[in-house]
């Protein structure tokens, strides 16, 4: 009987000879094994396809959707080439269930059937894919890695001047927006963009700390006239006939008007005052505003969120957990080790964990969950025979830990994982969850076929 997260069946695409078309072949036996995972995927879809009917020939299935989220990042495809490949491509048509007389999806229909998969999805979805790896002896779970990483936003480089400049564009084109909705008699505004351009510019090109600061109190000026613009605005929405279009236009002002208080008041701090501003307080992007600062090795500043990974003996990726801010390593030990426990009900005989992870109570802690070896790739005053069994056993487990650098290199060149390109915290965090799982089950693929 036909599943509500199907479709009738159509002729099928053949399947073709390549290494590629194997790997997706091996993908699909995988997916079709565990079912659940249609069952939890059709929990985030919209209860009516993008094409106006519930389930109807148009429409995308819950088995369509996760197989064309997985293409795209398999392939690094943007939504228009994804469209594309799906009308163009016999090996990705058959791997995604569009039979021969189906046509493809447009891209808006594919862009809000995969983004509305949530993080949590994601990760109900790796938790299947490590219990068929664990049912065919690929992965145990039994020896571990750990190490963190950075995810970018995708943001530009941020300075004051920038970030002002970005709020004085942004205001200004939504306060375009208003005046179509409102009526050109009912908003008034200057429009600063101009202006706001050159002293952003001019501030980037002047050297002399002295000469800048007339450049910046110009366009700090700027910026608050454009602030006065957007309230005003907001007032004139809020008054007139209510209508989805409005409210909306009004509450995305609203969040331009407290992001860019912000922006003023940091600059004024740090520009005017010469005072510093910590890093939990300031705010790197007008439009990915959730952005962390990472200072990694006292030396690169990166503009994301810090993501710890824990990594198996058969290069799957067990866990990940994506932090807020930036805490020491040292603080995220036990956690990682916890998660793990909650993974698989138990925790791993073996687990080697980069050196910023290392301390006597961090491995006090790990003993006592019966964890037999723990090897800190930097000993920061533990004995080896502290950590593990032997000698011999802590240089295994050192050079077993190197192998997760690699792992995570391959997903920043492979899959994107270095950048973040959907936009919003809760984007953020399904895109880095998707593409671990990606990843995985073309691991799981390529050791089944091997």
């Amino acid at each position: 009987m036909r599943k509500k997260w199907q479709k009738q069946m159509t002729f099928m695409p053949q399947e073709i000879d390549h290494p590629q078309a194997r790997e997706l072949e091996a993908i699909s036996q995988l997916l079709d094994s565990k079912s659940t995972i249609y069952e939890i995927v059709l929990q985030d879809l919209p209860s009516q396809a993008t094409s106006g009917s519930p389930g109807g020939a148009q429409g995308m299935t819950a088995e369509q959707v996760i197989r064309a989220a997985i293409v795209k990042v398999l392939f690094g495809f943007t939504y228009e080439e994804l469209a594309f490949h799906l009308v163009d491509s016999m090996s990705i048509r058959r791997f995604c269930r569009i039979g021969i007389t189906d046509e493809g999806f447009k891209k808006s229909t594919l862009h809000k059937n995969i983004k509305a998969l949530s993080a949590e999805t994601w990760q109900l979805i790796n938790k299947e894919v490590l219990a068929h790896a664990e049912e065919a002896g690929i992965e145990k779970g039994r020896q571990v890695r750990i190490d963190c990483t950075v995810v970018e936003s995708n943001i530009h480089k941020p300075s004051d001047s920038v970030l002002l400049w970005d709020a004085v564009r942004a205001i200004t084109r939504l306060l375009e927006r208003a005046q179509q909705e409102t009526g050109k008699q009912r908003l008034l505004f200057h429009d600063h963009r101009r202006i706001a351009k050159k002293r952003m510019l001019a501030i980037q090109y002047t050297r002399d700390a002295k000469a800048r600061k007339p450049l910046y109190k110009d366009l700090v000026k700027k910026t608050r006239q454009c602030v006065s613009y957007a309230r005003s605005a907001v007032k004139a929405l809020e008054q007139s006939v209510a209508h989805p279009s409005r409210t909306a236009l009004a509450i995305e002002l609203q969040s331009f008007v407290r992001l860019t208080d912000q922006v003023i008041r940091q600059t004024e701090l740090r520009v005017f005052q010469d005072q510093q501003v910590p890093s939990s307080e300031k705010i790197v992007s007008l439009f990915e505003p959730h952005t962390d600062i990472i200072v990694k090795d006292r030396r690169d500043t990166y503009y994301g969120h810090k993501v710890c990974l824990t990594g198996g003996k058969s290069n799957l990726i067990l866990d990940c957990l994506i932090v807020e801010g930036n805490p020491a390593d040292t603080t995220l030990t036990e956690t990682m080790l916890d998660r793990q426990h909650q993974i698989y009900n138990r925790y791993p005989l073996k687990a080697a964990l980069d050196g910023g992870f290392a301390s006597k109570d961090n491995l006090a802690k790990a003993k006592e969950k019966k964890i037999k070896d723990v090897c800190f790739a930097k000993k920061r005053g533990l004995s080896e025979l502290d950590m593990c069994r032997s000698h011999y056993v802590y240089k295994q487990l050192r050079r077993f830990r190197a192998g997760i650098e690699a792992g995570i290199s391959w997903l920043k060149r492979t899959f994107g994982f270095n950048r973040c390109m959907w936009k919003g915290l809760p984007s953020f965090k399904s895109y880095v969850w998707a593409t671990i799982v990606s990843a995985n089950l073309l691991t799981v693929a390529r050791k089944q076929l091997a």
